[in-house]
């Protein structure tokens, strides 16, 4: 191990012995959301320490008077720390803001046409992610239980998704790749399911995610990474090449661990 990464080590072993979270606080959690099932308790407990590490580096505010406590900040921490369960908390490294918001919130908008003229606007949302900037969300959306865009919609893996996919610089729905996975693998797998979609979208059809997910490739592989821990199923018998693709990213088999349960 490199002194770099032993002085991290050292670090993450300080945190968790000097801020232990509590066992109540974590079985709360966990029986408080359901995508965590199925979890091996080696798992639960690697979750556990990835999620009190996140709480530690992160810092938490309520928007509009919303009281941040501890269980708000577990619900968030371990659904954002499920995707990391085989990559680790550096891929979070860069940022340290979570912002909560009681519900929906408004952003205002830029948008230049082919023109050149700037159009401004407002936009209500339930969460958003900035390139070394915070992660907002709407607690009303985020909280155990919610699944604001229907059956397996999960607002916090969408935007933890995002964060992954901005690690190189680029928001365009390729994260940064392991060694030995293929991009050119990877975009044509994407790249057909995408077209699949919007093609659905556009002829007016109803699709089985959430028809946002045609809104950009970056947005397709957020939504497609939500359901790909919440509806492993429908993903792999769906869109199994795009299932083998996230299954090797994220280095787990959801639907494997579903299916032991």
């Amino acid at each position: 191990m490199n002194p770099v990464a032993r002085l991290r080590a050292w670090r993450r072993a300080r945190i968790l012995a000097h801020h232990p979270l509590a066992d109540a606080t974590w079985q709360a959690t966990v029986a408080d959301l359901p995508v965590l099932d199925g979890l091996r308790p080696a798992a639960l407990e690697r979750l556990r320490e990835l999620a009190t590490l996140f709480v530690h580096a992160k810092t938490f505010s309520g928007a509009h008077g919303l009281d941040v406590d501890d269980a708000k900040r577990m619900a968030i921490a371990a659904q954002a720390c499920l995707p990391l369960l085989e990559l680790g908390m550096d891929w979070l490294d860069g940022w340290r803001s979570v912002i909560l918001y009681p519900d929906t919130f408004v952003v205002d908008l830029e948008e230049a046409d082919e023109d050149g003229v700037v159009h401004r606007g407002r936009d209500e949302r339930i969460g958003e992610s900035w390139e070394r900037g915070p992660l907002i969300l709407s607690w009303a959306d985020a909280a155990p239980g919610a699944e604001p865009y229907g059956e397996g919609s999960n607002v916090v893996i969408h935007e933890i998704a995002h964060k992954l996919d901005q690690r190189d610089g680029y928001t365009n729905g390729c994260p940064p790749l392991h060694p030995g996975m293929d991009g050119a693998a990877w975009r044509r797998d994407f790249q057909a399911a995408f077209d699949a979609l919007c093609a659905e979208v556009d002829a007016g059809r109803t699709t089985w995610i959430d028809p946002y997910a045609a809104e950009a490739p970056e947005e397709f592989f957020a939504v497609l990474s939500e359901h790909f821990f919440t509806a492993p199923d429908a993903v792999v018998e769906l869109v199994p090449a795009v299932y083998a693709q996230l299954r090797a990213f994220y280095r787990q088999d959801p639907l494997a661990r579903l299916a032991g349960r």
